[in-house]
Order: C-alpha cells, then sequence, then structure tokens
C-alpha cells in the first residue's frame, strides 16, 4: 500500500467514523446510538454478507454485542427473590396468596426456609403471567 493509498483510506475512515460509532461503547447514549446506525445500516443492505456495509455492520455488531454483555447480564434469582419481586410490582402482600398456601407457608417461601413445589410454581406462574421457569432458579448459598 501506497503513500496516496493510505491518504485516501484515511479520508474514507474519517468519513466513516464520523457517520458510525466505530469506537467502544462506554455509555447508554454511546449504545443508543450505535444500535441506531446499526439498523440504518441493516436497513441499508448491509445484512446481505456481499453488500460492501457487511463488514462495517459486523464491526459494529460486535461493538454492541461487547457492550450488551457487560451492561445487561442477567443476576441470579431463587425463587424467593423472584416471589418478592413479582409481589412488590404487583402491590401484593403475602395474604393475597392463598392459592399457595397459607400466610405461614408463604412466610417460609419468602425466607428461603421452605422451596416452591411443582404446584405452586404452576400457579404462581398462571398467576403472574410468567414461565413456570422463573421460578426454578437455584437457590443462593
Amino acid at each position: 500500500m501506497g503513500v496516496s493509498e493510505i491518504k485516501q483510506l484515511t479520508a474514507h475512515m474519517r468519513a466513516i467514523a464520523a457517520a458510525v460509532p466505530l469506537g467502544a461503547i462506554a455509555s447508554e447514549a454511546n449504545y443508543s446510538a450505535a444500535v441506531d446506525c446499526l439498523n440504518q445500516l441493516l436497513d441499508a443492505g448491509g445484512a446481505n454478507e456481499s453488500h460492501p456495509l457487511a463488514a462495517l455492520v459486523a464491526l459494529l455488531g460486535e461493538r454492541i454485542a461487547v457492550w450488551e454483555r457487560a451492561a445487561y447480564t442477567l443476576q441470579e434469582a431463587d425463587n424467593a427473590e423472584v416471589l418478592r419481586f413479582l409481589l412488590t410490582q404487583h402491590g401484593l402482600t403475602q395474604a393475597d396468596l392463598p392459592e399457595v398456601g397459607s400466610q405461614g407457608v408463604v412466610s417460609e417461601i419468602l425466607s428461603g426456609k421452605r422451596r416452591l413445589n411443582v404446584r405452586q410454581i404452576e400457579v404462581l406462574a398462571a398467576r403472574f403471567g410468567t414461565s413456570p421457569t422463573v421460578f426454578l432458579a437455584v437457590p443462593s448459598a
């Protein structure tokens, strides 16, 4: 590659960098801008691997994936934590769950002294409109 080609490449790179956020994503604002840009590139044909923008789409997609893995990791939660969260979100108390058992049973579940059984999981999943799997996390030690 000669000096002339490097100058031409530099000019093109400046133009691309001005339009596409190629640096590491360091904030939610950077992330939003990168996602918006990626969507525009995909709409312009960059999803096709033979399209001239495909390499740029791949690079930007990787930057976004790195940010998402770091920023949006899901925390493990045991079924007591999940149930507490759902009660709070729905403005309910232990007394509002008679289908699970007595208040004493619900209290034992919420304190981690008792695990939910299959029937209780099915009832709670139906009540809160969730998958039963949200109540199947391994309890924290």
